[in-house]
């Protein structure tokens, strides 16, 4: 029932579920959270990330046969961290799950989440193990939090997600956190509050092709490092006082040798290799400060996470107009 202020009651329960062109799942996955948590007040929050498919369709029609949907569309694609920003923002419950839509998030773990939940636990943190992945992807994800986890000032764990389980104070929390670029993961650690890990096997996606391609995991990754620490930039300013301490003995090295023995005209080799080596780390450095100040250009700009083309209201909305 809407409350008085016009906005629904809140309800104990909130799915958050971003969308991107799961025209084929979205129907499974709402009887699967339906029979998951039988008795439980709930509420759907779906999120369509701009999709290109019938994505909106299908939550147009799922919130016109259930009550508890609700749905959000963007205007265009904004990206998955938006989404669950976008959903966060929308949830009322005094509990806010989020998972993806693909149901390799099992939604059979949501019971046991909830009984963590009220044993006092802020964030239940559904991590997966990773059985059945492909050796490469499963050593280089190994790889990438091992090397992040000595960079970055927060914790990530391997396998831990965007499945888990926020309490109200947590999601308020994540919410009041203003940046632009955003790296879900991280700030979810960076909140802190009493957190539980709930370890589940891995699961195979049952239709569609995930989105994430290898570019795509390699820009995470680099958002992930870049978005938690400003330790590269000291590494460069270490890198640049080194390359300095060396320039500067080989100048005196070059002095000396001149002193002693005479101008030595040969010497090419020695220039070419220095000028292509410091060239080289100079660009690197170049680029990894240029990261640093795009990020802050972007913060500067104080443009919105992101648009919406359409939401559950407004397709109320429109019936009620035509019959007026």
């Amino acid at each position: 029932m809407p409350s008085s202020t016009g906005s629904p009651d809140p309800a104990p329960l909130s799915i958050v579920v971003p969308c991107f062109n799961e025209e084929n799942s979205l129907v499974p996955l709402h009887e699967a959270l339906r029979e998951a948590v039988p008795g439980v007040p709930v509420e759907f929050v779906f999120v369509d990330d701009g999709s290109t498919d019938g994505t909106l369709e299908v939550l147009r029609k799922l919130a016109a046969e259930d009550p508890s949907v609700r749905y959000t569309s963007f205007s265009r694609n904004f990206g998955k961290e938006a989404a669950m920003l976008a959903g966060l923002r929308r949830a009322t419950g005094d509990a806010v799950v989020i998972l993806d839509a693909d149901l390799q998030h099992p939604p059979r773990l949501l019971p046991r989440m909830l009984q963590l939940h009220r044993q006092g636990f802020d964030q239940v943190v559904a991590t997966r193990d990773r059985r059945g992945e492909a050796f490469l992807r499963r050593t280089t994800a190994r790889l990438f939090y091992r090397t992040v986890n000595r960079w970055i000032d927060v914790r990530l764990d391997d396998g831990a997600g965007d499945f888990r389980l926020l309490s109200r104070r947590a999601v308020d929390a994540i919410l009041a956190l203003p940046e632009y670029n955003r790296f879900a993961k991280g700030l979810f650690s960076w909140i802190g509050f009493s957190t539980v890990v709930l370890p589940y096997p891995n699961e195979r996606r049952r239709t569609g092709r995930s989105s994430w391609t290898a570019g795509r995991l390699i820009n995470y990754a680099f958002d992930g490092l870049l978005s938690f620490n400003d330790k590269p930039l000291r590494l460069a300013l270490y890198g640049g006082l080194l390359a300095t301490v060396f320039a500067l003995g080989y100048a005196l090295w070059v002095v000396a040798h001149a002193v002693v023995s005479g101008v030595d005209v040969p010497g090419y080799t020695t220039i070419i290799v220095a000028v292509i080596g410091m060239g080289g780390f100079q660009a690197v450095l170049l680029g990894m400060i240029g990261e640093y100040v795009g990020r802050i250009y972007r913060e500067s700009k104080r443009r919105p996470h992101f648009l919406i083309g359409e939401t559950d209201e407004d397709a109320a909305r429109v019936p009620a107009q035509r019959r007026g």
